[in-house]
Order: C-alpha cells, then sequence, then structure tokens
C-alpha cells in the first residue's frame, strides 16, 4: 500500500519522492530534494510494482523531526508563519488545480496576484509545503539547518536491545529500533555497494547507508552535500553489523565481490584430495605450463636476451613423480604440450644425457603412457587431441578457466621451480613491480636456453627424491616403512596398486602428437622453416624434378631439427629427411633460435630493404633529370626539319663523326704539358703525309663534317 505523505527512495538514482495525493489511479508526487518541485503524476500501479520489485524503497521521512519553538528564533517563527497563512489563506483552496500541470502557471499567477506577492515566491513556498511535509514546520527557511535534538515520529515505543553507553550532555543516546525497513534499507545497501567489485568496506558501506537514506541534501556552491542525522535517528554501526552476519552469504559475497572462479579456487570447502581419485600410478597425469621468472638469452649471441622460457611439466597424480617435461619458448600452446607429452614416453636416461646430465633408469623410471590427461581447455582442444582419444585410447579431462586448484599438483611444483630459480639464476625476476633506481634484472640475463633446461632437469630429479609434505600415507605403507617420496610411491604403487600403466613406440606417439607442417619440395631439396632436407627415396622417386614445388605434409621435434619426418598414408610409418649441407651448420641448434635468427636476420634486411628503396627512389630521379635536360637541349638546338629518311640514312655518317670525336676526349697524353715540336699532318681521305710546304687539297667530305662539328660544339662550349 502506499499512503498520503511517505517517502520513497529510487534504488538506482537515489532520488527521493513524497506521495502528496492518491487519486484512484493516479498519485501525485514531488522530488524532496530540488530546490523547486512541483507535483508529478504517475500510475498507482507503477509504484506498486516497483516497490514490489525493490527498485523503489520505503524510507523514514527526513523532514519529520519535533521542532520546539522555544529553539527558533523570532526571524524563523515569523518567515513560517507568514508562508503558513499564505498557503492556508490562498492555496489550500485551490489545491486540486494546484497539482495539475496544465493550467498551473496560470493558477500561481492569479494566487500571486491575490495575495500580492511574486510567482515565484508561491511557488517556493509551495515547494517548500509539498517536500517537507504538508505541515506548518514545513515552511521554516533553511530548515536543514534548523531545529534541535527530538525523537523520531516513527517510532514512539522505547527502543530494544542492549542501550549505548556513550552518554552526551548526560543523557543516552538512545538510538533507532531495527525495523523492516531498516532491514530492507540495510539489505539494498549490502547489494548496491557491498556485493560489487569495488571491494568496499563494511565501514563504508555503512557511510553510504546513512549518507542515502539518514541524512538532509543540501547544495553549497552548486555542489550537493549531505548532512548526516543525529544519533538518535540513525542506526549504528554495531547495528549495521549484526543485521549484516544475518543476512551475510559468504558464497554469493566471494562471487560478487571477486569472482566465482576465486571462490572455487581459494575459498570452497575442502573435503577431498587429488590423490584420492586414483588407484594407482598411471591413472591420472596432470599437465600445465608456467612462463618461468627469468630471462635467457641467445645461444648465437650471449648479448642478446630473448625473453622468457616457458616450462611444461607433467606430474603422476599418485605418486607426485615427475613423468614429462619441456622447456621451450613455445607456448603456453599446444605445440608445448605436445612436446611435453613426447617427453612423457621418452627414455629419461637418454633424454638427460642430451643436456649432460647422466643418470640411471632407477632415478627416472617413467615413460608410460596414462589412463586420464588433466589439462587446461586452451591447449588440449585442438585436432590432435582425436588422435590421443582415438588412436592411443587416452582420454582428456579439460578443467574450467583459471581453475589451477583442478591441477593442484603440478600447479604447487610449478611455484617451488620458480622460487629456486629466483634464489640461484641471474637475470630471474626478483619483485614483480620495479622502482625507480632499482636494477633492470633483464640485463643480467645469462643462461641460454638448453642451460636452463639442464637446471630445470636437475631440479625435478631432485623433487623425484624429496619426501612430500602431508601426502595421505596409506596403512599399508606405514606397515612396510615406505617413505613417501615420488620415486617410492611409484614403485610401491605398480607393486601393490592397479594403475594402468602403458607403454608406446615413441615414433608413434610422434606422428600422432608432435607438431605437424608444410613443407615444399624444390630442386635445392625438402625445403621446412627455411632448412633443406633430403632422403634417399626422394631421390631415387626423383621428387626433386616430378615433385617440384609441391607441398608435403610432415612431423618435426622442434628440439631437433637434424631430421623431419614424412608420414606415410597408412599413418604407421614415416620417411625421415636428413638436414643438408647447405643447412648443417644448424644441426645443433633448437628450432626456436633458429626461428629468432631467422627473424633477426628479416628484420636486417627489411632495414636494408628500406634503404634500398631510397636509393632506387633517387636513382629514378637522377635519371629522369639527365633524360629531361637532353630533351631541352635537342628543342634548343632545332634548326629546320629534316625528313625522316635523311636522318635514317645519315646514321653511318653521325657514328663515324661521333667516334673521331670520342678519340680525340678519349686518347691518353702521359705529358700533357709538353708541346711537340713538329706534328705530322695526315690527309684522312688519302692516308698521305702532308709537309707545311705541301700545297693543302681541298678537305674531304668526312674531314668538312668533322670541322663542322667542331665549330658546333666549340660554339656550344663558348
Amino acid at each position: 500500500m502506499i499512503y498520503i505523505n511517505q517517502v520513497l527512495q529510487y534504488v538506482v538514482d537515489s532520488k527521493r519522492i513524497r506521495i502528496i495525493e492518491i487519486e484512484e489511479s493516479h498519485v501525485f508526487i514531488v522530488n524532496i530534494d530540488g530546490i523547486s518541485s512541483m507535483p508529478k503524476k504517475e500510475l498507482y500501479s507503477n509504484l506498486i510494482a516497483e516497490i514490489q520489485q525493490e527498485e523503489l524503497l520505503v524510507i523514514s521521512d527526513p523532514f519529520a523531526k519535533v521542532i520546539k519553538d522555544s529553539e527558533l528564533t523570532t526571524r524563523q517563527i515569523q518567515k513560517r508563519d507568514e508562508g503558513w497563512w499564505i498557503i492556508q489563506r490562498y492555496c489550500i483552496e485551490h489545491m486540486e488545480a494546484l497539482l495539475q500541470k496544465r493550467g498551473r502557471e496560470k493558477k500561481i499567477k492569479e494566487i500571486a496576484d491575490e495575495s500580492g506577492t511574486s510567482s515565484t515566491r508561491i511557488k517556493k513556498l509551495l515547494s517548500r509545503y509539498w517536500q517537507r511535509g504538508m505541515n506548518k514546520n514545513a515552511m521554516l527557511p533553511d530548515y536543514s539547518n534548523s531545529g534541535g535534538k527530538g525523537k523520531t515520529k516513527a517510532l514512539t515505543k522505547e527502543k530494544v536491545g542492549r542501550p549505548r553507553r556513550v552518554i552526551i550532555n548526560n543523557e543516552y543516546q538512545t538510538g533507532v529500533n531495527i525495523t523492516e525497513e531498516v532491514k530492507v534499507q540495510i539489505e539494498h545497501v549490502i547489494n548496491k555497494y557491498y556485493r560489487k567489485k569495488n571491494n568496499y568496506s563494511l565501514k563504508d558501506v555503512y557511510n553510504f547507508m546513512l549518507r542515502d537514506f539518514y541524512s538532509d541534501r543540501y547544495k553549497e556552491n552548486g555542489e550537493l552535500k549531505y548532512r548526516i542525522w543525529d544519533v538518535t535517528r540513525t542506526p549504528s554501526y554495531h547495528q549495521f553489523y549484526y543485521w549484516f552476519k544475518k543476512l551475510e552469504d559468504p558464497k554469493k559475497d566471494i562471487q560478487f565481490r571477486k569472482s566465482t572462479k576465486e571462490y572455487e579456487l581459494k575459498h570452497r570447502p575442502i573435503l577431498s584430495n587429488s590423490t584420492l581419485e586414483t588407484n594407482g600410478p598411471g591413472t591420472r597425469f596432470q599437465i600445465d605450463a608456467t612462463i618461468a621468472d627469468i630471462y635467457l638469452v641467445s645461444s648465437l649471441d650471449v648479448n642478446k636476451v630473448i625473453g622468457r622460457p616457458v616450462i611444461y611439466a607433467i606430474l603422476d597424480v599418485y605418486s607426485r613423480i615427475i613423468t614429462g617435461l619441456y622447456v621451450g619458448l613455445e607456448g603456453p600452446s599446444w605445440v608445448g604440450a605436445m612436446m611435453a607429452l613426447d617427453n612423457m614416453v621418452a627414455d629419461k636416461v637418454e633424454f638427460c644425457k642430451q643436456y649432460g646430465i647422466d643418470i640411471t633408469s632407477e632415478q627416472w623410471p617413467t615413460h608410460h603412457l596414462p589412463e586420464v590427461i588433466i589439462a587446461d581447455r586452451g591447449e588440449f582442444e585442438g585436432y590432435s587431441v582425436d588422435n590421443l582419444i582415438n588412436n592411443l585410447n587416452i582420454k582428456i579431462e579439460n578443467t574450467t578457466a583459471y581453475r589451477g586448484d583442478l591441477k593442484g599438483i603440478v600447479e604447487r611444483k610449478f611455484r617451488t621451480f620458480n622460487g629456486k630459480v629466483k634464489q640461484k639464476a641471474p637475470g630471474a625476476i626478483q619483485k614483480e613491480y620495479r622502482e625507480r633506481g632499482d636494477q633492470d634484472y633483464r640485463l643480467n640475463a645469462t643462461l641460454n636456453l638448453k642451460e636452463f633446461t639442464s637446471l630445470i632437469i636437475t631440479m625435478a630429479l631432485h623433487h623425484n627424491q624429496k619426501v612430500i609434505d602431508k601426502y595421505p600415507v596409506e596403512k599399508e605403507m606405514v606397515t612396510e616403512g615406505l617413505v613417501p617420496t615420488p620415486i617410492n610411491l611409484w614403485n610401491w604403487g605398480i607393486q601393490n596398486r592397479t594403475g594402468r600403466l602403458r607403454t608406446i613406440d615413441r615414433n608413434i606417439l610422434r606422428l600422432n602428437v608432435l607438431p605437424r607442417g608444410k613443407a615444399t619440395i624444390s630442386r635445392a631439396g625438402i625445403k621446412f622453416k627455411n632448412l633443406l632436407y633430403g632422403s634417399q627415396r626422394a631421390i631415387e622417386e626423383h621428387w626433386y624434378l616430378k615433385l617440384k614445388n609441391r607441398s608435403v605434409e610432415v612431423v618435426y621435434d622442434p628440439r631437433n631439427v637434424e631430421k623431419i619426418y614424412i608420414p606415410h598414408d597408412d599413418g604407421m610409418d614415416f620417411e625421415t629427411c636428413i638436414l643438408l649441407e647447405p643447412s648443417q651448420q644448424y644441426k645443433e641448434d633448437f628450432l626456436e633460435e633458429i626461428v629468432f635468427q631467422q627473424q633477426l636476420r628479416n628484420e636486417l634486411e627489411e632495414i636494408e630493404r628500406r634503404n634500398q628503396i631510397q636509393l632506387t627512389v633517387n636513382t629514378d630521379a637522377a635519371m629522369e633529370e639527365i633524360i629531361k635536360k637532353a630533351v631541352r637541349n635537342k628543342k634548343q638546338s632545332y634548326n629546320q626539319p629534316t625528313s625522316k629518311k635523311a636522318k635514317i640514312a645519315s646514321i653511318r655518317d653521325n657514328k663515324d663523326v661521333e667516334k673521331l670525336l670520342n678519340r680525340e676526349s678519349e686518347k691518353f697524353d702521359l705529358s700533357p704539358d709538353k708541346v711537340s715540336k713538329s706534328a705530322e699532318v695526315i690527309d684522312f681521305a688519302t692516308k698521305e703525309k702532308i709537309d707545311d710546304n705541301t700545297p693543302k687539297k681541298s678537305p674531304s667530305r668526312l674531314m668538312q663534317k668533322l670541322k663542322k662539328k667542331r665549330d658546333e660544339e666549340f660554339g656550344k662550349n663558348k
């Protein structure tokens, strides 16, 4: 139900309204926080619906106070009485017309004329009357600054519960009862402020409640401000906290303030453990990846930092032994995960030997397939998962996003690895945020990828021999005096439990899980990642001629670029391709480092390519300028038109003349400063020697042309 003079507050914007009149299907409301507010018509049913949906809350009347005349000044009483007389004398009888929007301005002007005041003052008095409770004291000026301490009208009964112990002016401050209305307000602020990502404290939420429901609002210099009511009219923080605990829903609170994932990860009840989900070694393996807290350098140049590596680890849930390991620059991705799976079935003795570490098979006995692999969704939703399921009969269980607790064993191991790396290795990230003046740890990077892998293998071997804290030891283990280390648990489980260990040929696993790529057949060989490969079959079957430029699918191992494999159609065999001589220089390198070097080479070539573009542009510009100059010279030397036939007919003679000119300019003179005492003159036409006293013959046609050409050249130069 809605009542006249009732105060309501909207949840969204905290706007407060007062019901000033109710008709059959409509109500008239005013905004009690506006400087001036005229009535607005609303559907009764709309307000009821908003109250039921808790979009609109019933609140205490902020102007319901007992004010004694003895506490008021003479000026305040005078202002109140004057305003009240105008309302009673001129407005009450016209109230029905004043509620309606149409005709209201005209009626207000009539009242102003009749009362001998202005329309603005009538509006101000009406607004104050409607906003502040439609009583005589509502007409008090500056109401929020007036009045004294008193009791609320809403609560007439004595306050229940423990009395407040604070005494002011020798009086106990009694406070208020927590009514259903106040409970709704508490629940509202909890939902609005506490159950949000802002992570407001309970004290902050309590302050918000006082601001929204127990304060007077006023404007100062155009800025909205709040004046909190005195303690006799407000719930205390202890009352608020008491009812908060009653309304508290820890699961919901954490999910709203943090996230559902964080609740599941950090706050949900832990009533079981991973070991109880297995019945022996090989039942369940957990796989996960992490980015190591260290920067590495290139094996090609120790002065080049290549970033942080990725560590993939596979652990047996039952025994906690590490069954697979991969350290590289791939990922976290499918390629990195597949490398770890490949290592899972590898002979660990041979694996360690590649990194200069000698062990026995007893120190790391794992080379088996599990029944189930627990993994993240991202990496194990690729096409090769089908091969694992269909061909190798391995079930994949993908965890939900950000649920590292579902792979708690391997997650905990990563924390241990990173902690050790920070203690020992140069280039490790010592803290998440560097402060001003701190040394850049990236500059300390020293280890390359192969050396860091050796470091991780050493820590994995130590883990396999280490006692596991808080392991749920079985009674039979205690009876047999078993120390719960991963190696001991693995061996004991194989003998005493129904672990489903299976082995498989590593080459078959590679065909199913190793990454695949496209290679191109060319005359130079089978080209893959800019490396050249060849095989005996390719030579015998003339692939390089018959299948030139043909694309072929290959299987490759990023840790060993010396070989790639072309699967046969039956999926049970493959053709091995060996690195050819032009690419042999890379046979000891990881594919990641080769790709890094190729990227560096491409960057250098791209820089030089830009320089070449600049050079080409400048060359083209110079050539165009030469041509333009020649065209201008031709236009300037144009005398009279010559027929096309004449131009073509004289090509040979023109060439001879030009040749003679070139000979004159190109001839060698080893002593140009010395003048010859005598010179022989030879007639080109007769080839005869001409003496100074010999009468000169008339010059030949060729000599005439030469003389003419010289004169023309002399005239141009002059």
